[in-house]
């Protein structure tokens, strides 16, 4: 008996043609477009289609991925589905990804795929990425992973995976850890486990959680502008271990002392933040000031966690058992 498989389609280059006037890539394939594109697709699996959103990523909002969460929560509910997988656009597809294993809690699979080449460029990649995502999805294996993101014929964790490259089609990689395993010959090989997977039970968010990027020279007038703009959380992807220019102190004293969550991620690409220095504005100083460690999380997923964590509670013990659960600090 073949799997039933749930697609959701949400847009992104997957979804895109190139416009002769224009003379760029445009949404406009529907799902019984895409899938027409995948060979042998009857023989795998039973595959019922829904057209959620067209959108390429960068429109997606937290808000269009907590609609994107129930959908998906709506259908590996359902008995007779077997998994789920979601067609996303690249530029956000690690958040989004990273939103649904946070918040939703299934043994079933859940694949997240997009495509690097639009349908009218030779290469099209996104049929062969679907192809991939449904071995992956009705495959045994995937059970009891978490989100999984597959692209270019590998399989990697939502909580790991990042975009590295503007233009590759192997730009999802998990820089820290490497891929959970690959596609091959239209079977799913894991090399690996993922652990000390995290769930968060909330559906909702707070949307006005800032992300800062800290370079040299950086002051404290950033995370004023965002405290007077009734921000209720900031990320800082600070420098090397977790430390930040002096000049940040002041801010993010203000803002701790309003009840405003200051998270503390690097800036650099692999590696855990830690309380290593002990001078004004290292990582053992904001330590003591009261801000929250990502762990070697970046800047847009640790975001993304403290706005579900937000939309769950305000309370700042929790606030930080919850963001701090399971992440290496």
């Amino acid at each position: 008996m073949k799997n039933k498989v749930v697609i959701i389609f949400t847009g992104g280059t997957i979804s895109m043609k190139i416009d002769p006037d224009l003379h760029a890539a445009i949404p406009a394939l529907n799902s019984e477009e895409i899938l027409s594109m995948v060979t042998n697709l009857e023989d795998i699996a039973d595959i019922e289609d829904i057209n959620l959103f067209n959108l390429p990523s960068p429109h997606i909002t937290p808000i269009d991925m907590l609609k994107l969460a129930q959908s998906v929560k709506e259908n590996i509910e359902r008995d007779d589905v077997d998994s789920v997988i979601v067609t996303h656009g690249t530029d956000t597809l690690e958040e989004t990804a990273y939103l649904l294993d946070l918040i939703v809690d299934s043994e079933k699979p859940i694949v997240v795929v997009g495509a690097m080449r639009n349908s009218s460029e030779l290469g099209y990649d996104g049929s062969s990425n679907i192809s991939a995502a449904i071995c992956t999805a009705t495959s045994p294996s995937s059970r009891n992973k978490g989100v999984l993101v597959v692209m270019n014929n590998e399989v990697n964790a939502a909580s790991e995976v990042t975009k590295t490259n503007t233009l590759s089609l192997n730009t999802f990689q998990s820089p820290e850890f490497g891929p959970l395993g690959i596609v091959d010959n239209e079977e799913v090989i894991f090399y690996r486990n993922i652990v000390n997977r995290q769930y968060i039970d909330t559906n909702n968010l707070e949307e006005k959680v800032a992300l800062i990027k800290t370079v040299a020279g950086t002051d404290s007038d950033i995370i004023d502008f965002h405290i007077n703009n009734n921000y209720k959380g900031i990320v800082i992807e600070a420098l090397g271990r977790g430390n930040v220019p002096p000049a940040m102190i002041p801010g993010i004293k203000k803002a701790i002392d309003k009840n405003i969550p200051i998270a503390i991620v690097s800036r650099c690409y692999t590696g855990r933040v830690l309380g290593t220095y002990g001078y004004e504005g290292g990582g053992k100083h904001l330590r003591d000031l009261g801000v929250l460690f990502g762990g070697n999380l970046p800047g847009q997923k640790a975001r993304i966690k403290l706005m579900l964590i937000l939309g769950l509670t305000k309370d700042m013990d929790k606030v930080k058992d919850l963001f701090e659960k399971n992440l290496v600090h």
